[in-house]
């Protein structure tokens, strides 16, 4: 049986506030901030906006962030473990139990943030205005919910917003925590909320102005802004109506900023928040291509390794000069025969060397006729000829299999059994001095598709998985790559 939004939460927290504290803690990482999203209902594209909301809290490397699409089964023991609840929900009321938990969650000390369009939900101007009346939906309105969040839409003067644009947005209190140290300024690019309700407790953070050509209001609307709430603290965005709003530095910067200062009253988090932020000191790897053809999807799994820094030098250039010093590890996706002299020498002086190596897929193809290669240093060969009494090797694509962990390693660390479509490979020679690592299930296959080759002076791995878009966007595949890369660059 498959549990899903609340009801897994619910069972799974309850279960562990039974067993005690520590048990709860073994469900989040150690030391995170733990943040519950809100989401499943919204005029907005909640589908894309929630997930890039916990990809921006996970690039601080400060939050352990769960998201629950059916807020309506909400209890407080569901809730107890969290920190903070950021809202990107403006659908129905969730009923009395889910909002009186999420009323005296706050109430008790623990944090709310609020983007965008869940400043929408639960008012007069949502469930008794436009988007209702069509539908015949009439629900009154969740007080609570306005002093929590600090405003309201409402219908007369009706609330609003003029087209979408750019503008800056005006820091007001910048020794506040989620302010000191930033800019005085950032840009937004998004639409500014006005004729808002406001309550008199809201402790406006920063502006922007709402240009009356377009359509404002002629005057500094605020856009980010605080509540205290019993004991506990809401940070309040305006911003971020879709991804690409969001995509603003100075949004990601605020969101983050703010929900850690409204889950622990303080803030950590450096004044920007990089997707791709890269490690002190990354694991310098060349890419190397050439000589096989393969689809463009090969390069996305090299997108988010923030401690790898991946140069890309295809064929015939790759290996023209020593490398010795310039790269960690060398990853070959190549298929080549036959290089220069000079460039040979330059290959074989990196492994020499201690460089490491990642040889993937159709690379085991290479230089078929240089045995100290594919014999002392690969572990592997696949023949592209018959010799020495075996027969050449063949594949087949397209081949549903299971591959399976058969060592414990650094690089199969935490890989789960893989069901994936790729190509498989048959007759190739592995070296019995070669540490297979990853077994397939397929009768296609000769079985071993991953190993640790048998030289001694680098770190060599081998991985035959990696045909296509189906392997390449398959997330344990990707995680297989970036360990290999991470063992051979000795990390």
């Amino acid at each position: 049986m498959r549990l899903t939004g609340s009801v897994a939460v619910v069972l799974l927290l309850a279960a562990g506030l039974a067993l005690g504290e520590s048990t709860i803690d073994r469900f989040f990482h150690t030391g995170a901030v733990r943040v519950l999203i809100l989401s499943g209902r919204n005029n907005h594209d909640w589908r894309t906006t929630t997930p890039f909301l916990r990809r921006v809290l996970a690039a601080t490397g400060r939050f352990d962030t769960r998201v629950d699409e059916e807020p309506a089964g909400l209890t407080p023991e569901a809730l107890a473990a969290y920190d903070a609840v950021v809202v990107d929900y403006n659908g129905p009321r969730w009923g009395a139990t889910a909002e009186n938990a999420l009323e005296n969650f706050v109430k008790s000390g623990k944090g709310l943030v609020i983007v965008h369009g869940a400043s929408y939900a639960f008012g007069e101007m949502e469930l008794l205005g436009d988007n209702h009346v069509a539908t015949g939906i009439h629900e009154a309105p969740w007080p609570a919910w306005e002093r929590m969040v600090g405003a309201a839409w409402q219908m007369n003067p009706k609330s609003g917003h003029a087209p979408r644009h750019i503008f800056t947005v005006q820091w007001k209190d910048r020794e506040h925590p989620i302010a000191a140290g930033l800019a005085a300024t950032f840009t937004g690019d998004d639409e500014i909320y006005h004729q808002l309700r406001l309550e008199s407790n809201i402790h406006v953070l920063a502006t922007a102005y709402d240009d009356a050509a377009i359509g404002g209001t002629g005057h500094d609307e605020p856009v980010l802004w605080t509540v205290a709430y019993g004991s506990g603290r809401v940070f309040h965005t305006t911003l971020g109506h879709d991804v690409a709003a969001m995509m603003e530095p100075g949004f990601m910067a605020s969101f983050a900023r703010g929900t850690e200062w409204a889950a622990t009253g303080a803030v950590t988090i450096a004044g920007a928040v990089r997707l791709d932020a890269q490690a002190e000191h990354p694991i310098r790897a060349l890419l190397v291509t050439g000589g096989h053809d393969h689809e463009a999807s090969f390069y996305s799994v090299f997108r988010d390794y923030g401690d790898i820094r991946v140069n890309i030098d295809p064929h015939p250039a790759a290996f023209r000069h020593d490398i010795r010093g310039e790269y960690d590890v060398v990853v070959l996706y190549d298929m080549v025969q036959e290089v220069g002299e000079e460039q040979r020498k330059n290959l074989k002086d990196y492994v020499e060397g201690g460089g490491g190596l990642v040889v993937l897929h159709h690379a085991l193809a290479d230089f078929n006729d240089w045995a100290w290669w594919w014999h002392d240093v690969v572990g592997g060969r696949y023949l592209l000829k018959a010799d020495a009494g075996m027969p050449a090797s063949t594949y087949q694509h397209d081949v549903e299999q299971r591959v399976t962990v058969v060592t414990d390693h650094p690089i199969t660390h935490g890989l789960p059994p893989m069901h994936l479509v790729d190509e498989a490979y048959h007759g190739v020679w592995v070296s019995p001095d070669s540490k297979v690592l990853l077994h397939s299930d397929t009768a296609l296959s000769d079985g071993p598709v991953a190993w640790i080759g048998p030289f001694q002076k680098a770190r060599v791995v081998y991985i035959e998985l990696g045909h296509d878009h189906q392997a390449h966007d398959y997330p344990p595949f990707r995680q297989l790559v970036h360990n290999a890369i991470a063992w051979a660059g000795s990390r």
